[in-house]
């Protein structure tokens, strides 16, 4: 095993519900409409630029999208902690030699947000985000693209992931798929694909790495 990707949202940080928040902010604002978590949790796949331009009736995406960012950063530090485990068991995956990388449907402005605001922003070789890809999660197009540029084959790799879309996603790129539940906040209570193994606690799947 070389490389351990993972997803961001959900997997390696507590990010939901600043997604919510800023995700329902632009709703009530430009179309009037009161979204619940579950609603937007629904709209995920795409990246948050997508996701407004598909859904938004509203036709001022320009608008809407600066809206999103401007709230996603303005309520990031209320909403979202650093967590200390979460590092710390990068810090150890990295020192044990392992190649990280994240695949994420959240695009690159966003993700930049919180990587800097949770003192992550230098424990990847590769991030793979919304924007650099055609075909979102459960497609594989991500992980193989990360794949590619740590220079890992298939049978070397795990994805690491909170929701069936990261689940299938690993499966159909033929990686070891890990799905989690160590967060407060994650998107899938029952996996419907069968992840090779499910933790509910970060210090479990560092057992499993050992």
């Amino acid at each position: 095993m070389k490389a351990i990707i993972f997803d961001f949202d959900g997997t390696l940080a507590d990010t939901l519900p600043i997604c919510y928040r800023a995700f329902q902010d632009v709703f009530r604002t430009f179309d009037g409409k009161e979204l619940s978590d579950d609603n937007v949790r629904a709209m995920f796949g795409p990246s948050e630029t997508d996701i407004i331009r598909k859904n938004l009736t509203n036709g001022n995406s320009v608008e809407a999208i600066e809206l999103f960012y401007k709230s996603y950063q303005e309520n990031h530090q209320q909403l979202v902690q650093v967590n200390n485990e979460i590092n710390d068991m990068l810090k150890y995956l990295s020192g044990r030699g392992f190649k990280l990388g994240i695949v994420t449907g959240k695009a690159k402005r966003s993700l930049d947000i919180s990587l800097k605001a949770l003192h992550m922003d230098d424990s990847f070789e590769v991030m793979i985000t919304g924007d650099d890809v055609k075909k979102p999660k459960p497609h594989p197009e991500g992980i193989n693209r990360a794949l590619s540029v740590l220079n890992a084959g298939s049978p070397e790799a795990m994805f690491v992931g909170d929701s069936d879309a990261d689940i299938d996603a690993g499966n159909r790129a033929n990686v070891r798929t890990i799905g989690v539940q160590w967060l407060p906040n994650y998107q899938t209570a029952q996996f419907t694909s069968k992840p090779d193994a499910l933790f509910k606690d970060v210090s479990d799947f560092i057992k499993y790495i050992r």
